[in-house]
């Protein structure tokens, strides 16, 4: 889309599905996040959260699973509910300039039969923003200040993960997106998101020095700070030089 073709701030109007972004390698996004009209199965999130249906949706997660730590459980539905929400966000900004709604209370979501997070759902297909796209913040900052930031502390208080491993779990996701979405990788933007102990509005960066960029063998590995505490789940397989452990890497 050229710079310019629409007005900024205008509302997108994606010719298929939610985003035009939404298309070859990118098609899996579809079934993450779509119009709220479209996800028949959806509930509010305000209304998940505090009704008690998300203990259960780790309850249920916990019995399928055979987790037994809660810890665990509800780190490995973070890491469900933050890719299904991260990656088509950042997607759509990155590729077609287009900010999905972010904001917490105007979004539903729709569990799998485990108990995990399937898909999110949006009112409106969003905004367009003819902005700067080499400032990290700009790009995902509605993201974290209107969704991230919400969701966050119920992690910790029916979870029982602490804020700074459910921000760890997030900027997996984010990074990934920045360095994979287009056919020229965001890397510096990747890097600058965790770099920084301060964002632009002088706020703590709940990112800061969640990833490192480390050599292993030669090679350039991305590193967490804090472990995800994936070992502790019965047959889930290890993130392998991603994982924070020494002892977890080989696994």
């Amino acid at each position: 889309m050229a710079a310019g073709a629409r007005e900024s701030m205008a509302v997108f109007d994606g010719p298929k599905g939610l985003s035009a972004a939404f298309a070859g390698p990118h098609a899996w996004c579809n079934e993450k996040m779509m119009l709220s009209e479209n996800l028949s199965d959806g509930i509010s999130l305000p209304e998940f959260f505090a009704s008690g249906a998300f203990d259960r949706a780790l309850s249920l997660y916990a019995e399928t699973s055979g987790g037994t730590d809660r810890r665990a459980v509800a780190s490995m539905w973070s890491l469900y509910y933050f890719s299904a929400l991260t990656i088509p966000y950042v997607v759509a900004r990155v590729l077609d300039h287009q900010a999905l709604p972010a904001a917490f209370d105007g979004m539903t979501v729709a569990l799998s039969a485990d108990g995990l997070p399937r898909a999110f759902g949006v009112a409106t297909t969003g905004e367009w923003r003819d902005d700067d796209a080499s400032d990290v913040f700009t790009l995902i900052g509605s993201l974290m200040d209107e969704h991230l930031a919400r969701v966050v502390p119920h992690l910790k208080a029916t979870g029982g993960i602490s804020p700074r491993l459910a921000w760890n779990n997030a900027a997996v996701y984010i990074d990934y997106a920045l360095r994979t979405a287009g056919t020229d990788p965001m890397s510096d933007q990747a890097d600058a998101m965790v770099a920084c102990r301060l964002m632009p509005n002088g706020g703590a960066n709940p990112f800061f020095d969640c990833l490192r960029q480390e050599e292993e063998d030669g090679a350039p590995v991305c590193r967490r700070k804090i472990c995800c505490l994936r070992y502790l789940l019965p047959g889930i397989p290890s993130c392998g030089s991603l994982c924070a452990l020494p002892s977890q890497r080989k696994q």
